[in-house]
């Protein structure tokens, strides 16, 4: 295998002092990657402002999960609020080769120019730039991906119009905007009703930027994993009272001030109208609070300011439309109260489950979100599923035998997870080669001069290396491999730590990275050609072993 690059090489590291805004620039080499959560800053005399770093990609590996790195070009702004003539910040990071090898964690020293405390810093210092996979860099804070569209909020809104607190109001506050005299032409009587629905929309628009501004200045709080359970629970707890276990809604008190307000404006009048709508935002039914909520949680997660106010627009535009042709066109559009209003009410306390299960995927994982995921299908289709047994006829009788067929797919991982919770393991042989751990130079040498006639395999490791676990799992584990290193003297250099003494080491040794596997001969000369960098397969690594031993004989 063909040497790689140094960390230095594949991470071109540099850095510019404006004033009182530090620039960091990578330019990563094609088929190299940072880890987002290893880039890490440690002042000294000096007082860093509020920064963020960029949205990565994720990247799956088997024993770390699902992680953030970045390609190609990163670019970090870091706002100065003060520093002293003596000040410096100690900047981390690490990466890794695609081809899986691994590099130790890096640290640079960066001298500071001093800062003066005595200026606001501008706003646009506490934006981070990010060119990751792309030529165009962007000068505003990066978001976390959301899993709906804003326009979901439209069919969120239209959903809850039709619940048992909302849609047999529609035809009293009807007759409210229109007044005492119903308007005969269609035009007015559109326009009245627009402006109602734009009123209400003001409130929830207005509601959606100051909570999606105050997101957004808490985004890195926002992003703690006891923040995120927290907010989880909170959705939980809305969505439960869907179900009907509790009520939600403003203090009667409130509400009451709110409705003798709306009560005095004129009905028939667009200001009138307009100012009723707006009231009638803030008067929140037990059947809205849940949504309305559950939308600002959301809201408030994404940091989005843009995003938030379209998104309760087009919200309250939702709640709106069937009104709208209520006004219109009379009651003879309005469908029929019964339970099927409760049962719209009950659905959206599904879709709201669905929000923790997309915060708490960043704690636990894909595997677990993945059985959240499928625990909630699964328990929507069988609460649907129980509606239709309530039904007789041929359309229901399919309905049933859809929903049950869905259950039974949905449930399949749910099924694997708890399978494997409760599976008995079976008995295996140990995996585990048995390595003679080494810490310097000196000690390998101890070892080497010990030696009665083996090859030796000094193995560089370190907890995280992925290839390095990679190897212990997959290639040293295979018995053809085992048995031809029975014959050879194993040692093994962890450098997780990465110490000084660790890092002269692999200085020492010319190791840039891991996993490195070298070979010696009996007298403690490296055999040439024989190093491995990055991950070999079982057969693969056999091969080497066979060409290793064969210039051994040599």
């Amino acid at each position: 295998m063909n040497r790689l690059l140094s960390a230095d090489q594949a991470f071109l590291f540099d850095f510019e002092q404006k004033e009182n805004k530090l620039i960091l620039n990578w330019q990563i080499q094609p088929g190299y990657y940072l880890y987002q959560k290893q880039i890490k800053f440690q002042p000294s005399h000096a007082k860093l402002g509020k920064y963020q770093l960029p949205k990565g990609k994720y990247h799956q590996d088997e024993f770390f999960g699902k992680t953030v790195v970045y390609f190609n070009n990163l670019v970090i702004n870091i706002p100065i609020i003060r520093a002293t003539d003596q000040a410096c910040i100690e900047v981390k990071y690490q990466g890794c080769a695609a081809a899986g090898y691994c590099y130790p964690p890096e640290t640079k020293i960066i001298p500071l120019s001093t800062v003066i405390a005595t200026k606001k810093l501008p706003a646009s210092s506490q934006f981070v730039q990010s060119n990751t996979n792309t030529s165009a860099k962007k000068t505003t804070h990066e978001k976390i991906e959301q899993p709906f569209s804003p326009l979901w909020a439209l069919l969120f809104g239209i959903g809850v119009a039709f619940t048992p607190c909302v849609l047999p109001m529609y035809p009293l506050i009807s007759s409210i905007i229109l007044g005492k005299q119903r308007p005969k032409s269609v035009i007015k009587i559109f326009w009245l009703a627009f402006s109602y629905v734009q009123g209400m929309a003001l409130t929830y628009t207005l509601l959606g930027l100051i909570v999606a501004a105050a997101g957004l200045s808490l985004q890195a709080a926002l992003q703690h994993p006891y923040v995120l359970i927290i907010i989880s629970a909170l959705f939980i707890l809305l969505a439960f009272s869907m179900f009907g276990f509790y009520n939600l809604q403003l203090p009667s008190s409130l509400q009451t001030k709110l409705i003798n307000w709306s009560d005095h404006q004129k009905g028939g009048s667009y200001f009138g109208v307009f100012i009723m709508g707006a009231l009638a935002g803030l008067i929140c039914s037990p059947c809205t609070t849940a949504p309305l909520s559950a939308i600002l949680l959301y809201i408030a997660q994404s940091g989005d300011i843009l995003i938030g106010g379209l998104t309760l627009y087009l919200y309250a535009l939702g709640m709106g439309l069937p009104l709208i042709g209520i006004i219109l066109f009379g009651h003879r559009l309005l469908p029929r109260s019964g339970p099927w209003m409760q049962y719209i009410k009950e659905a959206f306390g599904f879709v709201i489950l669905a929000l923790p299960i997309f915060l708490l995927e960043r704690i636990f994982g894909e595997i677990w979100s993945l059985r959240l995921t499928s625990l909630l299908i699964t328990s929507f289709c069988l609460w649907a599923l129980i509606l239709l047994l309530k039904k007789h006829g041929g359309w229901a009788r399919i309905g049933q035998m859809l929903f049950l067929l869905l259950a039974i797919i949905a449930a399949q991982p749910l099924q694997n997870g708890v399978w494997q919770m409760f599976a008995i393991p079976l008995p295996q042989e140990p995996l585990a080669l048995k390595f003679n751990q080494v810490k310097n130079w000196q000690q390998i040498k101890q070892a080497i001069s010990n030696n009665s006639g083996k090859i030796v395999m000094l193995d560089f490791y370190a907890d995280w290396c992925v290839a390095c676990k990679a190897f212990e799992k997959y290639t040293f584990s295979d018995p053809k491999v085992k048995s031809k290193l029975d014959n050879m003297l194993l040692l093994q250099a962890n450098v997780t730590e990465n110490s000084a003494e660790q890092k002269s080491l692999l200085q020492y040794l010319d190791v840039y990275g891991l996993p490195t596997i070298i070979f010696y001969d009996e007298k403690g000369s490296e055999l040439p050609n024989s190093r491995v960098y990055g991950f070999m397969n079982s057969k693969m690594f056999y091969q080497h072993l066979e060409q290793v031993t064969q210039r051994q004989e040599k």
